[in-house]
């Protein structure tokens, strides 16, 4: 890509930037907006919203986000940090030494616009140049400053889950257990198993339990019940109910409002009627072999989890319960062989998906390079000669499309996820999160790098010894695809905080004027399809500080921007639905440490073919160091992410058991599990529509 083009992709998305934060300054404080903008508030904030986010306190992220917008906000900085250590290392030092080489061609500045930005990359270095020494301390001192960061980041990080989990109150997650596979015996119901076990083998602790029951069919009563309901509430909110209006008459006698608000009210009435029927008959019958146990305590708990409860490891298999907020209901009428089959297709599926992916990326690819496109388009020829025309083509198109495809695979990836049986919104959207690490870095990264330069490179894994040079090979020459689609990512950023599909949906509401339209409901953070973003930028970064440092300016600008954006979303915005408490940075920390190999690799074949032996023969021992070190990380640290120690827990029940409250808390704690399908529900009597009497079944 010449350097023409990439300049044409930098102006359109810079001025898309500003034009969006422009809009959302202007329309956040107008009181039709708040809505959309500040959901979370009854009012708009008079100060500027970056000053806002500037001064928020990670006890004020915390309070609106929990413990997991902590994090996120967490690996923002330090992906910030990194970038502008990587900034300074590869724009002050290594881009001037690139760009004043002349292997490639002399520098002539009158004709720079045309071009290639390869000028600034270390192909532009003198083979066996002792300007080298400077890339290979770079990566030293950038693998140092990382490492040092993770290691602080995933101390501190586990060291406020610790914090959160003995100041938090009482909490029905701490005290249950899932399980599932429970046999039945002698022809009894689940519950009669449930209680007969667990006092029998737990008898000082055990509390209650909760068999689970299928719900399915009750469940899409329900959902058809508030869809009516929905459509009552619109119509008793039309336009023509002033006092001063007459309602519309009929026509031919036939049709008018009151004819639809009795059919209506009809027929909701009779959605109830059978969900009431439904719920007596799923409470009665329809039994799934599946529980939440609650104990008197959270060590008892734990050690329910930790200790395998039967000779037969397929049954009476315990878990980690979800908050009740956070269960998924469907996923417990799946076995233990089903759920295991489902891994397996999933996997086939994932793996599918990413050739699928593979071939579209090629296409895109295609679009970088005029020659591979005007044999494609051929009658296209004359116009693509234009040079506007060809710098938008090759410069701007490709990463717009690569984006816009990209954006519909965190959906497709979360119903893979909830296909796989968890028990928690949670925990498919952290199994989403890792499935769409692992797609953007094969499809957006390698898949760019393989089909970008020479098809045939497709092989590059099949001999192991030569995977860094030819790394060395195909990674430079994607550095400006890489730009331009960072700085296409500037655009995509700031959509976040313009709310554009919000936006579109409250104007259309606004010139509907048939009808009073729902608020819209509270959304909360995608950090399955976010976190990836921000990784897969933070591996860019790495990759090419030695490579193309060109590239480091353009993803600190996209860090900074999120980290004000994100913070004005997740206290104005984003309602949390669910707090891991911090299970996300496990995923991180292993995320970076892959970027750091991966850049060592490069950074040794670059070397290599530059004929800089000692210096590629130094980094070797690199990688390896750096996976000693996350060895110790991953037994230091992650532990704690995966269980409370006894420590803690005995700690925390000794502080609690003589608060008169607890008593009430146990009480609570026998109904807390309660399918959301089977409480009682009455929308026809009174036809009362005050959101507050009325509250939607949003967990269902």
């Amino acid at each position: 890509m010449i350097v023409s083009a990439l300049a044409t992709a930098v102006g359109i998305n810079l001025g898309l930037t500003v034009l969006l934060i422009s809009a959302f300054s202007l329309l956040r404080r107008r009181p039709p907006f708040v809505s959309v903008y500040s959901p979370r508030r009854p009012y708009a904030p008079l100060e500027s919203w970056i000053a806002a986010a500037w001064r928020l306190s990670e006890d004020d992220v915390h309070a609106a986000a929990g413990l997991d917008g902590v994090v996120f906000v967490r690996i923002i900085v330090f992906s910030i940090r990194v970038s502008a250590v990587a900034a300074v290392l590869g724009v002050g030092v290594l881009l001037p030494v690139n760009f004043m080489g002349d292997q490639l061609s002399l520098i002539d500045f009158a004709d720079l616009s045309n071009k290639s930005v390869d000028l600034f990359s270390i192909s532009n270095v003198k083979d066996k140049s002792n300007k080298l020494w400077l890339h290979f301390s770079a990566v030293y001192i950038i693998t140092g400053v990382a490492c040092y960061l993770l290691y602080h980041d995933y101390k501190y990080i586990a060291g406020k889950r610790l914090e959160y989990f003995m100041t938090s109150k009482p909490l029905p997650q701490h005290f249950t257990v899932l399980v599932r596979a429970i046999p039945r015996t002698d022809g009894g119901s689940v519950s009669e198993a449930v209680d007969k076990f667990f006092k029998q083998y737990h008898s000082s602790t055990y509390l209650s339990g909760n068999v689970v029951h299928q719900t399915g069919k009750l469940r899409r009563l329900v959902n058809d019940t508030e869809i009516i309901w929905r459509k009552l509430k619109n119509l008793k909110y039309a336009p023509y109910q002033s006092p001063s209006e007459e309602p519309p008459k009929k026509f031919l006698g036939l049709f008018g409002r009151s004819n639809v608000l009795g059919k209506y009210q009809k027929k909701l009435e009779n959605l109830e009627e059978n969900v009431r029927m439904e719920q007596s008959e799923a409470t009665r019958r329809q039994e799934i072999s599946a529980a939440f146990v609650s104990f008197k305590s959270r060590y008892a708990a734990a050690n329910a989890i930790y200790i395998r409860q039967s000779d037969n490891p397929t049954e009476w298999q315990t878990e980690h319960a979800p908050d009740p907020h956070d269960v998924y209901w469907p996923n417990f009428s799946t076995t233990f062989m089903e759920r295991w089959i489902s891994k397996f297709i999933v996997f086939v599926a994932s793996v599918l998906l990413i050739i699928v992916f593979l071939i579209v990326v090629a296409f895109i690819q295609g679009l970088t390079y005029m020659e591979q496109l005007e044999a494609w388009l051929p009658f296209l020829k004359n116009i693509l000669e234009i040079a506007i025309i060809s710098q938008l083509v090759t410069g701007y198109l490709p990463s717009v499309i690569l984006q816009f495809v990209s954006s519909c695979v965190p959906k497709l990836m979360k119903k893979f996820s909830a296909m796989q049986g968890f028990a928690s919104v949670s925990g498919i959207e952290r199994s989403a999160c890792n499935k769409m690490l692992r797609f953007t870095i094969w499809t957006v990264f390698f898949s760019n790098i393989l089909t970008g330069t020479a098809y045939r490179q497709l092989d590059i894994f099949l001999d192991p010894k030569e995977i860094p040079s030819k790394l060395a090979i195909l990674v430079p020459a994607q550095a400006s695809f890489f730009i331009a689609y960072v700085v296409t990512s500037w655009t995509t950023i700031t959509s976040e905080i313009t709310q554009t599909s919000a936006l579109l949906y409250h104007l259309w509401e606004s010139c509907a004027k048939c009808c009073k339209r729902d608020d819209p409901e509270t959304q909360s953070m995608k950090y399955h399809s976010e976190i990836p973003k921000i990784l897969l930028f933070g591996l860019l970064g790495l990759t090419y500080l030695i490579v193309a440092p060109l590239i480091l300016p353009f993803i600190l600008v996209y860090f900074c921007l999120g980290y004000f954006i994100f913070r004005n979303q997740l206290c104005n915005v984003y309602a949390p639905k669910y707090d891991t408490g911090g299970r996300f940075w496990p995923i991180v920390h292993n995320a970076n440490i892959f970027s750091l190999v991966l850049m060592h690799l490069i950074s040794i074949g670059v070397l290599g073919i530059k004929n800089f032996p000692i210096g590629a023969s130094l980094l070797v021992p690199l990688p390896f160091l750096t996976l000693l070190f996350n060895s110790y990380c991953g037994n230091r640290f992650f532990p704690i992410f995966e269980a409370y120690s006894t420590e803690s827990l005995v700690n925390k029940d000794k502080q609690e058991e003589s608060k008169p409250e607890m008593s009430e808390f146990f009480r609570s704690l026998e109904t807390a599990y309660t399918d959301p399908a089977l409480k009682p529900i009455q929308r026809s009597s009174g036809y009362d529509y005050d959101e507050r009497t009325a509250p939607l079944l949003s967990s269902i």
